[in-house]
């Protein structure tokens, strides 16, 4: 079993995905990254100043007692974050879109190309001879 386990996690397609997978995971961080340090910025800065992470709607405010400390927390719906996650999907989706189409073009650019013709072996050019002899 442990054989077997073994044969099947050093299968080139396993580990070709699991290094797509770690790198697919950089990637959306550095996109997040990217979304919430630069783009949300400008686009709260375009619709008058909103702070996109600072979007809810609150359902039930904090109950605090008279120490300060909190007995219940705050219920809302924080669809601010939500605007900025879709952002930052379609984002990825488009790279990722981009990125297999280019895929895609290459290998099609490759395909295209004509292999050349393998060198005829000697019997074949032999039995070429014979058959050019024959026809005289």
């Amino acid at each position: 079993m442990i054989k077997e386990f073994k044969e099947f996690a050093m299968k080139g397609n396993l580990v070709d995905m699991a290094i797509a997978f770690v790198m697919g995971a950089a990637f959306a961080k550095v996109v997040s990254g990217f979304i919430n340090g630069m783009v949300m910025p400008v686009v709260g800065k375009l619709v008058a100043g909103v702070d996109f992470a600072s979007l809810k709607y609150i359902l039930s405010e904090a109950q605090i007692d008279a120490s300060g400390k909190v007995i219940a927390a705050e219920a809302s719906i924080k669809y601010g974050e939500f605007i900025t996650i879709m952002i930052d999907f379609i984002l990825v989706a488009v790279v990722m879109f981009m990125i297999i189409k280019a895929i895609n073009k290459m290998k099609k650019k490759q395909a295209e190309i004509p292999a050349t013709p393998p060198e005829p072996t000697e019997d074949q050019v032999l039995l070429r001879e014979i058959r050019d002899l024959l026809k005289k």
